[in-house]
């Protein structure tokens, strides 16, 4: 996806969790509206928007009460690479010369309890969910066991991680989950799907976020300071993965789509791993912030070990991760996760971020979203 440059020059969200009354289309207008804002623009400047959500709505009906002006309004549904495949198609829409300024939002309001998908929605018989097997906690559970015993991770690892998801939280108002707890009350907090952890996982909540996108002769017109979206892409798994609702392994080396998706997004910046300041990873559980780490090619598989344990991935570490929280700490509204990565990461480029704030004013940040059934988006941002 390279081609003319593209600025985000407006970002806004709601707060995350289950503390409003309020539909998942209505957070989805407090979000746009919260982004045109910090972009300094009116709605009918817009030329162009592309949302979605899981299970709250279709995004285009959102100009009943944004305003009908006409504008080309496309929906998104693709998981928890909702949010991420609107930015790819925003981005798209700019450089292919659609329109100069565009929207980007996801949003979603989920009940309580463990999400509840149907296996024929995805591609799969009746018997994968009567034999357990949509459970998306058991899955996250076998990976990470395996990925444990291949590599040396300990479950106190699992529990630092998600220690410093609620230290982070505890820091940004618009978490959900903003108790600290320590290390030893997440690995008390009884077993759900071993080794995970009551406190190792995120929970289905509610919110959402939205982005407004530039072309460089538009931003100059605007008032919020511009953050280059050097890249942004969108992959789905190849042979030889094991991903959600798919579990499977065949003979030969392992793929991962993470690291296709992590690895085009890096190519397309012109950057690496090594020039990021501030990252967000999916971390649904702390087990997948751990895998990511190495799938995104922050370290090599083994070292999350001695990295977590030095504090190296926490606010004022070498390589800060998730430090909003991450969906441990915000919950997961599927259609917003991604946007809210890039919200996060927009923010703290800006200089913007408060309590949560990387010091030492970070240049490059980068966001991965994972999600069923093997599909991530990546992007990586500058200033």
């Amino acid at each position: 996806m390279s081609g003319a440059e593209v600025l985000i020059c407006g970002a806004g969200r709601t707060p995350f969790g289950r503390w409003s009354e309020a539909t998942g289309r209505q957070l989805a207008v407090a979000a746009v509206n919260a982004a045109l804002a910090d972009a300094g623009i009116a709605w009918s400047r817009v030329g162009a928007a592309f949302g979605g959500s899981d299970s709250a709505g279709l995004a285009d009906t959102l100009v009943a009460q944004l305003g009908l002006t006409g504008l080309p309004f496309v929906n998104v549904k693709n998981g928890c690479a909702t949010g991420g495949s609107a930015l790819v198609s925003a981005v798209n829409a700019i450089r292919s010369g659609m329109a100069d300024v565009v929207l980007a939002v996801g949003f979603d309001k989920h009940p309580r309890g463990a999400f509840d998908p149907k296996p024929e929605d995805w591609g799969l018989g009746a018997e994968y969910g009567s034999d357990g097997l949509m459970v998306t906690t058991q899955f996250f559970g076998m990976k990470i066991q395996r990925y444990m015993h291949d590599h040396g991770i300990t479950p106190r690892t699992l529990a630092l991680v998600a220690e410093k998801a609620y230290r982070n939280g505890a820091l940004t108002s618009e978490a959900w989950r903003r108790k600290p707890l320590s290390a030893q009350e997440v690995l008390d907090s009884g077993m759900v799907s071993d080794p995970l952890t009551r406190y190792m996982f995120c929970s289905p909540g509610a919110g959402a976020a939205a982005l407004v996108l530039c072309s460089p002769e538009a931003a100059r017109a605007l008032d919020g300071p511009p953050v280059t979206l050097r890249s942004a892409v969108v992959r789905t798994r190849r042979f030889g993965s094991f991903e959600v609702f798919s579990p499977w392994i065949p003979g030969g080396e392992l793929t991962s789509v993470s690291r296709d998706a992590s690895a085009a997004a890096f190519e397309e910046a012109g950057l690496g791993p090594g020039d990021v300041d501030v990252c967000q990873l999916q971390d649904t559980e702390s087990g997948a912030e751990v895998m990511h780490m190495a799938e995104c090619g922050f370290c090599e598989d083994g070292e999350q070990e001695r990295l977590v344990a030095s504090g190296a991935t926490g606010i004022g570490g070498t390589l800060p991760v998730n430090t909003d929280g991450g969906c441990i700490a915000n919950g997961e509204p599927i259609g917003a996760s991604g946007l809210r990565q890039v919200y996060e990461v927009v923010q703290q480029l800006r200089g913007r971020a408060g309590e949560h704030q990387v010091p030492g004013g970070p240049r490059v940040g980068f966001t991965h979203v994972y999600g069923a059934p093997g599909v991530s988006a990546c992007t990586v941002l500058s200033r």
